[in-house]
C-alpha cells in the first residue's frame, strides 16, 4: 500500500488549471475571452489540451481564426505538437487550410491597397509565418499562394527594405514550387529572385545567395540537369559563411549533396550529407523534421552507394519521425513511405520478400491519393515503385491468373508514370527514359519481347546522351537489355557485350563488391551454359563465389549508418573538397 501511494505524483497547479479549462465546453466558454489576452505559449497549451481531452470540434473553431492562429505561429518550441494536432484537424476538415489561407488573402489585400504601412508590415509578419507553417508541414500549394500575396504586396514599392522582402518571398516562393513539382513557374521565379538581387546589387547591396543557389540546384537536379545542378551547387557552397542560419546550411548541403550523387562525386556528397546530418541532429535534436529531412537524403546517398541495408535503416528512422510530428495523410510521411519502399524493395530484390516494400508503397499512395491532384508527379513517382514491386511479386506468384492481373496493374502503372513525366519533363529526359527502361522490364515479364527490346534502346539512346556513356543509369539499362537478349531472345553475342559493359560500369563506380555485378554474373554463367562455354561456366561460377565473399564482408560493415563523428568545421570542408576543384 506504502509502494502504491509513492507512486502517485500530482499533477502541476498550472496543468491542473489548463484540465478544469478545457474540460467542458461551459468552463471554456466562459473564461474565452480572458484567454485571448493571455501569453501566446499559455494559449497553446490551452488549445493542446483541447486536443487531449478530445474537443477537436473546439479546437478547430479556434484553429480557423486566422487572428488566433497567427498568435499560436508564434510558439517556436512547440512546433511539432502544433503538426500533429493541424494534421488531425486536416485529416477530418480540409476546409481549415482554405479557411485559413482565404482570411489571410483578404486581409493582404486590403492592407496593400489601403492600409497603413505598419498594419501591411504587420500583416506580412503574419503571411511569412504562415506560409512558413503551411510549407513545413507540405501544404505547399497552400505556402504558394500565401508567399504570392506576399510577394505581389511588396513588388509595387522599390525600397530597399521591400526590395529584401520581395526577394525573401522569391525564395521562399521557389522553394514551395520546387517541392510540389511546380517546375514552370519555379523557374520563372528563379529568374524573377536573380532579377531582384541585380537591383539590390545596383544599389550597393551585398546579398547572401546561399539558398537560392541551392533551390536553383533543387530545380535543375529535378529536370535532369545535372551538370547545370552541379554547378549551382558550387555557387551555394561559396555563399556559406558563419552569418547563414544554420537551418539554411543543412538545407545547402543536403541539396548539395544529392547534386554531387547524380554526378558520382560520391566523396563530395559523402562529406556533406554527414555534416548536413550532424547538424540538423546536433541544432534541432533527433525528433525534428529537419533531422528527418537531412536522413532521407542521407538514405538517397547510401542507396547510390550501393550501401542497401544502411539505407533501409535510415530511411526507416526518418519515416518514424515524420510519424510522430505529422501522422495522418501528411505529404511528409507519403514521401518517407515511398523512399522507404523503394529500398526496401531493392534490398530484398535476391530474396522475393516484398510484402514491406509494398506495404510502404501503397501506403505513400494512398496518403497520396487523399491530398494530391490524380496527375500530380509526385504521385506518378509512389505508383512507379509500386509498379516495380508488383512485377517482382507476379514473377514469383505461380499462379498465372495472379500473375496476369499484377504485370496488367503494373502496367497501368508504368503507363501513368511515363505519360505524367513526358507531360512535365518532355521526351529527352532522364525521367522519362527510366520510365521507358522500367516498361522494357515489364513487357519481358509479359513476354512481349520486340516492344521490350525498343523500350530498353529508347532508354539506354536517352541516357547516353545526356549522361554520357559510362554513367550508372546507362549501366542499369544496359544490363536490362543484356538480360532480355540472353534469357529470351537468344542474341548472346549481343547480350555478352553488354553484360561486360555494364560490369565495367559498375566495377569502376562502385567496386568489385557492388550489388548490381551478381545479375551481371549469373546473366554470363548462364550464357555460357546455354552456348556451351564450359570453361567460362566455370570461370563465372568461381567469380559468383568471390562476389558473394565480398558482398558479406561489404554488408558487415554497414551495421551503424549513423555512428559517425564530424570533425571537421563547414569552412574547412568546403575549402578542402570544393574550392580547389572549382
Amino acid at each position: 500500500m506504502e509502494a502504491e501511494r509513492l507512486k502517485w505524483v500530482p499533477d502541476s497547479l498550472y496543468n491542473s488549471a489548463v484540465a478544469v479549462i478545457v474540460a467542458s465546453q461551459r468552463t471554456y466558454s466562459r473564461y474565452k475571452k480572458d484567454i485571448n489576452t493571455l501569453p501566446e505559449d499559455v494559449q497553446f497549451d490551452l488549445y493542446h489540451g483541447l486536443f487531449t481531452h478530445n474537443k477537436q470540434s473546439q479546437l478547430y473553431m479556434e484553429f480557423s481564426q486566422l487572428k488566433v492562429f497567427s498568435r499560436i505561429l508564434r510558439v517556436n518550441n512547440k512546433r511539432a505538437k502544433l503538426h500533429y494536432m493541424f494534421q488531425y484537424l486536416m485529416d477530418h476538415n480540409k476546409e481549415l487550410i482554405e479557411t485559413l489561407t482565404e482570411q489571410f488573402q483578404v486581409q493582404i489585400r486590403q492592407c496593400a491597397e489601403g492600409g497603413e504601412q505598419a498594419d501591411l508590415v504587420k500583416c506580412l509578419h503574419t503571411g511569412h509565418a504562415l506560409g512558413s507553417f503551411f510549407s513545413e508541414a507540405g501544404w505547399f500549394q497552400n505556402s504558394e499562394m500565401v508567399y504570392s500575396e506576399c510577394l505581389a504586396a511588396v513588388e509595387k514599392d522599390s525600397s530597399e527594405a521591400s526590395l529584401f522582402r520581395a526577394l525573401e518571398y522569391c525564395v521562399r516562393l521557389f522553394h514551395v514550387q520546387n517541392a510540389n513539382c511546380r517546375y514552370k513557374w519555379a523557374t520563372k521565379t528563379c529568374e524573377k529572385a536573380f532579377g531582384v538581387v541585380k537591383r539590390l546589387s545596383e544599389q550597393g547591396f551585398t546579398v547572401n545567395c546561399a539558398i537560392l543557389y541551392a533551390e536553383q540546384c533543387a530545380l535543375l537536379f529535378a529536370q535532369s540537369l545535372y551538370d547545370d545542378a552541379f554547378k549551382a551547387c558550387f555557387d551555394a557552397l561559396r555563399e556559406l559563411n558563419s552569418s547563414v542560419s544554420v537551418r539554411t546550411v543543412v538545407d545547402v548541403l543536403r541539396q548539395c549533396a544529392k547534386a554531387c550523387v547524380v554526378k558520382r562525386e560520391f566523396k563530395k556528397a559523402e562529406v556533406l550529407i554527414k555534416l548536413a546530418v550532424h547538424q540538423a541532429r546536433e541544432q534541432f535534436g533527433i525528433e525534428h523534421p529537419k533531422y528527418a529531412d537531412a536522413l532521407l537524403d542521407y538514405g538517397f546517398f547510401l542507396l547510390n552507394v550501393d550501401a542497401i541495408s544502411s539505407a533501409v535503416t535510415v530511411y526507416q528512422l526518418a519515416l518514424s519521425i515524420r510519424m510522430k510530428v505529422f501522422g495522418g495523410n501528411n505529404l511528409h510521411v507519403a514521401i518517407a513511405h515511398e523512399d522507404l519502399a523503394y529500398a526496401t524493395y531493392v534490398f530484398e530484390y535476391s530474396t522475393g520478400k516484398f510484402k514491406d516494400a509494398r506495404d510502404h508503397a501503397q501506403k505513400a499512395i494512398e496518403i497520396l491519393c487523399h491530398i494530391l491532384p490524380a496527375d500530380h508527379l509526385l504521385l506518378s513517382s509512389s505508383k512507379r515503385v509500386k509498379a516495380l514491386i508488383l512485377e517482382e511479386i507476379a514473377i514469383d506468384s505461380h499462379d498465372k491468373e495472379l500473375e496476369d492481373k499484377l504485370l496488367g496493374e503494373a502496367q497501368e502503372l508504368h503507363l501513368f508514370s511515363l505519360s505524367t513525366a513526358q507531360k512535365a519533363f518532355g521526351e529527352s529526359n532522364v525521367q522519362t527514359a527510366k520510365h521507358y527502361g522500367n516498361l522494357g522490364r515489364l513487357y519481358q515479364s509479359m513476354h512481349r519481347f520486340k516492344e521490350a527490346e525498343e523500350m530498353h534502346l529508347k532508354a539506354i539512346e536517352i541516357k547516353e546522351r545526356l549522361l554520357g556513356q559510362d554513367d550508372y543509369e546507362v549501366s542499369l539499362s544496359v544490363g536490362h537489355l543484356a538480360s532480355l537478349y540472353n534469357y529470351d531472345m537468344g542474341k548472346y553475342e549481343e547480350a555478352e557485350r553488354l553484360y561486360m559493359r555494364s560490369i565495367n560500369i559498375g566495377k569502376n563506380l562502385f567496386g568489385e563488391a557492388y550489388s548490381g555485378l551478381e545479375y551481371d554474373y549469373r546473366g554470363l554463367l548462364r550464357l555460357y551454359q546455354s552456348t556451351g562455354n564450359h570453361d567460362l561456366a566455370v570461370h563465372y561460377s568461381n567469380v559468383m563465389i568471390d562476389w558473394s565473399n565480398l558482398r558479406a564482408q561489404n554488408d558487415a560493415t554497414q551495421a551503424k549508418p549513423l555512428d559517425f563523428d564530424v570533425n571537421d568545421c563547414l569552412e574547412n570542408i568546403i575549402s578542402k573538397h570544393f574550392m580547389s576543384s572549382s
